[in-house]
């Protein structure tokens, strides 16, 4: 190649290489998964946390809708470790999000949820689909002995485990061949089959550790209730939303998994918790 046709070609390197770094500095710095900056627009940023035996995965169709609605969404891991360390956790990620936040909690992501946004302003309205919501100094265990057991108690199955530095602890799954019946009774069986071999198992102290604050008292809330759940007693999803004054409380024949077998209902109902707290 002739002296001239090299330099011709290395200024079209250069010119292309500048042309692309022009348009990166263009490029804004926020993406959905840098929760550190303030969506556009007055929509809040809609935090998903997941309960147990799930992780963030199971929030996936309420995400696409989400997002296709213009919102800004995270569905941030649970570790399932109890509500000291799991409450702690979603408190500090929060504490990173500028701008409005509507908070959804799943299950016992609803105990999470509850402790985690106490004292944050820019936390505006509490969202609990199929939901354990206690108050200040109680459990689950205590709260739901006032209904009665729940089908899942009898699915149960304990497996101990040991942490790195030498602790122990019981962690608790639903036994694989009860897990369609007693969670999940309206998915495809092959589905539910699919939910019990990746479930992430929950630490058996979770069920007692009692929540030291709750949010729910000074914010507004909008409940859930799954009629067929054989996860947590329907009355007392019920229950839960008289004592929080809840603005709206959406009641569908669902099981404890409404987020994948009804995401449209459950979106719908972010989406009026979000529109009514003063941000579209």
């Amino acid at each position: 190649m002739a002296a001239s046709g090299i330099l011709k070609s290395g200024e079209g390197r250069l010119a292309f290489g500048v042309a692309v770094l022009s348009a990166l500095a263009l490029v804004p710095a926020y993406s959905a998964h840098d929760p550190g900056r303030a969506p556009g627009g007055q929509k809040p940023t809609v935090v998903l946390v997941h309960g147990a035996f799930a992780d963030g995965s199971s929030w996936n169709a309420v995400v696409q809708r989400l997002q296709r609605g213009g919102y800004q969404v995270i569905a941030p891991p649970n570790t399932l470790r109890g509500i000291p360390q799991d409450s702690a956790y979603l408190n500090s990620l929060l504490k990173t999000i500028k701008g409005p936040i509507v908070l959804v909690g799943h299950s016992y992501g609803g105990e999470v949820i509850s402790q985690a946004a106490a004292g944050l302003d820019n936390v505006k309205a509490l969202v609990y689909v199929n939901a354990i919501m206690p108050d200040k100094g109680e459990s689950f265990a205590s709260l739901s002995s006032k209904f009665p057991a729940a089908p899942i108690t009898k699915a149960f199955r304990q497996v101990p485990f040991r942490n790195g530095d030498g602790t122990t602890g019981t962690d608790v799954y639903i036994q694989a061949a009860k897990l369609h019946a007693t969670f999940a009774q309206d998915l495809p069986q092959q589905q539910a089959s699919v939910m019990a071999s990746t479930q992430r198992p929950i630490a058996q102290s979770a069920f007692t550790d009692k929540i030291t604050a709750a949010a729910w008292r000074d914010k507004p809330v909008y409940v859930l209730v799954g009629r067929q759940d054989r996860a947590i007693d329907p009355s007392l999803e019920r229950y839960e939303a008289k004592r929080a004054h809840a603005r709206k409380t959406v009641e569908i024949n669902s099981s404890h998994v409404s987020l994948l077998s009804h995401p449209q209902t459950v979106t719908d109902l972010i989406v009026s918790a979000a529109r009514e707290s003063g941000h579209q």
